[in-house]
């Protein structure tokens, strides 16, 4: 064998794993689907789930290099969230009345995991390798404002409005909100893809910032339409066999007397995945602006998308559709807010700053399980 064929041979083993992994995975969920798994199946579901996790992000990056950022990053964001958006109107279709607060779970919970997750781990694998992660200050800061927005006007202002008795909207609050918030994502989509997209572009401070990838061709027309085909197969996979396995989990969750909310947790631990794998590759290769698009657009399409479509899906769903948090999370939602402006509007950001965020995001989950 040639060395230049030695070198190939890693690649070429990586594209063939990478191509029918997540085939593997929608024939589970297939085979899966509307059934009673036992534990041994259940088993190999949770392989297939982290198989299709990584081939998800090989694909989406594969994507990003084509098209360059920060339209890489926002084609994962869309895409899981899309699915996320399916999964949340399925879940709350079968519930009735018992999944009235799933939009609310999930939709707080994808602002914890990536506002203090996947932010707290990027920053983590940045500073271990580069002592200080720097990024575009303009870009990220419009982004977490966009972020906290979002959820006030969704997930706080629902708790004190007085039209409506409990933690719900009205109809013409509820289509107030869906309206202004789709809105908000359209106008930050179009300010990072046109207006500003310098904002969003890695920062090069020409020490280290440079990936493997950086240097090498951007793949051809074929490869990337497989990457988008199989990436979308990659992510349906991700969150239907997390709905196969979120029996079991909510079965493990009434068995120990744990909370409802944390189920929608760890589906939305699971979701995530793809966007926190990631926005840690990108982190270590000190292209942490690329990390903060993935988080933080993550969050604004998690809301932007998913509580238009929640208001709509609401016409048809039976029971009452719960958006307004309690006491505590409202606190972890306002210091959340707090530290992330103060990460982000420096520019620059140190170990410290990650640990803190991963101290909130230890709290949120902590909290779930011990309210």
């Amino acid at each position: 064998m040639t060395p230049g064929t030695a070198r190939q041979t890693p690649g070429t083993a990586r594209r063939w794993t990478t191509s029918w992994v997540p085939l593997v995975a929608i024939v589970a969920l297939a085979l899966g689907w509307g059934r009673e798994l036992p534990g041994f199946a259940l088993a190999l579901i949770g392989l297939c789930l982290i198989g299709a996790v990584l081939a998800a992000v090989h694909h989406a990056e594969v994507i990003a290099h084509r098209v360059g950022e920060p339209f890489g990053s926002l084609v994962l964001a869309v895409a899981v969230t899309v699915i996320e958006v399916g999964l949340i109107v399925t879940l709350m279709a079968e519930g009735g009345d018992k999944a009235s607060t799933y939009a609310r779970d999930t939709v707080f919970a994808a602002v914890m995991i990536t506002c203090n997750g996947i932010v707290g781990i990027s920053l983590l694998v940045g500073t271990l390798r580069n002592r200080v992660a720097v990024f575009n200050a303009e870009g990220s800061g419009g982004a977490l404002a966009t972020v906290c927005t979002l959820a006030t006007m969704t997930l706080v202002l629902p708790t004190f409005t007085t039209s409506h008795p409990g933690l719900e909207f009205t109809g013409g609050q509820l289509a107030f909100a869906a309206v202004s918030s789709l809105c908000l994502y359209a106008l930050f989509v179009g300010v990072q893809t046109v207006r500003h997209r310098d904002y969003f572009l890695p920062v090069r401070t020409g020490a280290g910032e440079c990936g493997p990838d950086d240097h090498a061709p951007p793949p051809g027309g074929r490869e990337t339409l497989s990457s988008v085909v199989l990436l979308v197969v990659a992510l349906i996979a991700v969150v239907g066999n997390a709905k196969l396995v979120s029996p079991a989990i909510e079965g493990a969750v009434d068995s120990a007397g744990l909370p409802k909310a944390v189920v929608g947790v760890a589906i939305a631990l699971l979701v995530l995945l793809p966007e926190t794998l990631a926005a840690a590759r990108a982190a270590r290769r000190n292209r942490l602006q690329t990390s903060l698009n993935l988080a933080y657009g993550s969050a604004i399409a998690s809301i932007g998308l998913t509580i238009p479509s929640i208001a709509l899906a609401s016409i048809w769903l039976s029971g009452p559709l719960v958006l307004g948090e309690d006491a505590v999370h409202m606190v972890l939602l306002a210091l959340t807010a707090v530290v992330s402006a103060l990460t982000v509007v420096p520019g620059r950001a140190t170990l410290l700053q990650g640990g803190v965020h991963l101290a909130l995001f230890a709290a949120f989950v902590f909290l779930s399980f011990s309210p």
